[in-house]
């Protein structure tokens, strides 16, 4: 796995960004790598390819224009798909995405001259587990499933590729049991903390994720829908589960790179995946239920603390993970690792209490914030 991140994060492929012959060199790596394990092509005129075309929108949440119109004003994405054929009456989809931001651009949250976003995290770490499960796979015997694997292009521009596979499938789409995405994947942190979103999707996900689990402090939500590729399966009703292991600083930066991540962490989630495909093995179809899509219920905000949140912090509060320069919580003296635990006259128990306080400020305004630093209650006052 650290090869194979090695190889998609380095400066040569210059941030892997979609449309470009940077991403089609990725592209020709990751159909090698399927190749060698023993994965059959399953894109388009039996090669390992699909490709796309379409025309950039700089609103992500826009529905995909595809096209079949080449030249200037268009760019071509490529996914690249393996398959494991063994027979069966339903295919277990594994995907991640592996485009990534090129040199900035639109997405990037980097302020300064353009640099190579070499996208470790996100994500070539997902990639990488990808192949690994799929070389676990080639060599397993279990074969009430067939095993479809998907690395995305044109996640970063909205979810274009995993969009267009579910508009143009290259199997029979109703044969689809579930759908895993592993994105950004790459940084267990200490506590070992696992975000799982899509658990609602299906019945059977719940009692599944924490039958298997001996490693993992895990983080779940419901949804199926969120900003990675499971959605498009979700959206065509297919149960998922999406892997993270939460925001950093590095996070669309130049700094997402080889050395900071914790290859050890992708090991025990390759075999938690494993664990629970394996365990889902004999089960048969599984029901879809539909979950509440939690992103409509985020508040707007006219203000903020300029922070990083901890989004898989699991205790009370909003911890602290980043702290972004000359913004007011930098201005007010808090600190990565602060718990925020009140805004003004609001105690914040948890994410969505703290974004629903937050959504009541305006720009101008002044405010007590009290944070747990260490077990000590600090107080300080906060000016947006």
């Amino acid at each position: 796995m650290k090869e194979d991140v090695m190889v998609l994060a380095s400066d040569s492929l210059q941030g892997r960004e979609t449309g470009t012959s940077y991403e089609l060199l990725a592209a020709d790596y990751i159909a090698k790598r399927m190749k060698e394990i023993g994965l059959s092509p399953k894109g388009n005129a039996n090669t390992y390819f699909q490709t796309f075309s379409f025309k950039p929108s700089s609103d992500p949440h826009q529905e995909a224009a595809f096209t079949d119109e080449k030249g200037d004003g268009f760019l071509t994405g490529t996914n690249v798909i393996g398959y494991i054929d063994n027979g069966a009456p339903t295919t277990v989809i594994i995907g991640a995405h592996y485009d990534h931001l090129g040199m900035g651009g639109e997405g990037s949250l980097h302020r300064g001259d353009d640099a190579v976003h070499n996208g470790a995290d996100d994500n070539a770490s997902g990639v990488a587990v990808m192949l690994d499960l799929g070389f676990r796979f080639r060599e397993s015997e279990m074969n009430n499933n067939n095993y479809l694997f998907i690395a995305f292009s044109g996640e970063e521009m909205g979810l274009l590729g995993s969009n267009y596979f579910t508009k143009n499938p290259t199997i029979d789409i109703t044969t689809a049991n579930y759908m895993i995405n592993m994105d950004m994947v790459g940084r267990l942190n200490e506590e070992k903390t696992l975000a799982i979103n899509g658990v609602g999707t299906t019945p059977r996900w719940n009692q599944v994720i924490n039958a298997v689990n001996k490693d993992f402090k895990l983080a779940t939500s419901d949804s199926g829908v969120g900003p990675s590729d499971h959605t498009s399966f979700y959206l065509n009703d297919i149960p998922v589960l999406h892997f993270f292991t939460g925001q950093h600083e590095d996070y669309h930066r130049p700094g997402d790179d080889v050395e900071k991540l914790n290859y050890d962490g992708m090991e025990l989630i390759s075999n938690y995946i494993e664990a629970i495909i394996t365990e889902m093995d004999g089960a048969g179809k599984l029901a879809f239920r539909r979950t509440k899509n939690e992103s409509e219920e985020v508040p707007r905000f006219k203000v903020g603390l300029g922070v990083v949140p901890d989004y898989l912090f699991t205790g009370k509060g909003m911890r602290i993970d980043g702290i972004s320069e000359d913004k007011p919580a930098q201005k007010a003296g808090l600190m990565k690792g602060d718990i925020v635990v009140k805004l003004g006259d609001s105690t914040v128990t948890d994410m969505m209490s703290y974004m629903r306080t937050l959504s009541t400020f305006d720009k101008g305004d002044a405010t007590q914030v009290t944070v747990d630093r260490d077990g000590n209650m600090v107080e300080k006052t906060i000016k947006f």
